[in-house]
């Protein structure tokens, strides 16, 4: 344990991610499993996701998309039983190689001693046990995952004292692969060509932690559901079978990063009873 002086049934948790929803695909079924268990978990979002999708254009408009987000962002973490959300309020930052990339108030933009600054604070303020969030690949390389990433892991691996358990959220390749075979045998056109598909995920190698979250995925769906802008109901995992979803959603994956220079720290997610 970091702090030595508590036990796994007084844990305190971080998870911070770039935009509204990140928080429900990958890790969603853990979070809600922690907080059933009595842990106290503070889910902070980067940014406001301002240029995400509106999948109809009665829930939102380009102009308000940040506000509306935040609100579903809050609805999400309501059904969850997380009640200290934050935001640290920089606008989303596109797609990689769009003209919202330059956009001075993004993340991507934004000066990273400024943004590690604000997760060391937080940090310093929650002094938590486990953090979660986006892999060195970002998922599919977004911008705003790659940043939170690194922001994240320099502010953490900058401590000297009390280092939480750092967990990067993990989508496997295999899982993309598999994901994009049964949405072809279906007749399903996947979201992405299947060249693409091997540019996009985490090496099966890397993971350390495989969760059965099935037990908690019904809360993650109803989580992820509050999210309606991001959800669009003619999309290739609305077509999909619900009885494949719900499995594929049943598992999720973590990699434990370890301190540098020595040392090493439990698998405390494999430990929770």
């Amino acid at each position: 344990m970091p702090q030595g002086s508590k036990e796994i049934s007084e844990l305190t948790v971080l998870s911070i991610f770039a935009h509204p929803d990140d928080e429900a695909f990958g890790s969603g079924g853990t979070l809600a499993e922690l907080v059933q268990k009595g842990h106290k978990v503070t889910a902070v979002c980067a940014t406001n996701g301002d240029v995400g999708e509106i999948s109809d254009p009665a829930l939102a408009t380009p102009e308000n998309l940040w506000q509306v987000r935040q609100e579903e962002m809050q609805r999400a973490m309501a059904v969850m039983g997380i009640t200290d959300v934050r935001f640290l309020g920089y606008r989303d930052s596109g797609m990689d190689g769009t003209p919202d990339n330059e956009n001075p108030a993004c993340l991507f933009q934004a000066d990273p001693s400024k943004v590690e600054a604000e997760v060391s604070a937080l940090l310093d303020e929650l002094k938590p046990d486990i953090v979660f969030t986006h892999d060195p690949t970002g998922g599919y390389g977004h911008p705003d995952h790659l940043t939170t990433y690194q922001r994240a892991t320099a502010a953490v691996e900058a401590m000297t004292n009390d280092r939480p358990h750092l967990y990067y959220v993990c989508f496997p390749k295999s899982n993309f692969r598999k994901l994009w075979q049964e949405m072809t045998d279906a007749g399903i056109t996947p979201p992405f060509a299947k060249e693409e598909m091997e540019k996009i995920g985490s090496p099966d190698d890397y993971l350390t932690t495989v969760r059965d979250v099935s037990e908690y995925v019904d809360i993650k769906k109803e989580s992820l559901n509050c999210h309606q802008t991001q959800l669009d109901p003619n999309g290739p995992f609305s077509a999909m079978a619900p009885e494949f979803m719900t499995a594929w959603m049943s598992t999720e994956y973590f990699y434990l990063n370890q301190p540098k220079g020595g040392g090493s720290q439990e698998d405390i997610l494999a430990e929770l009873p």
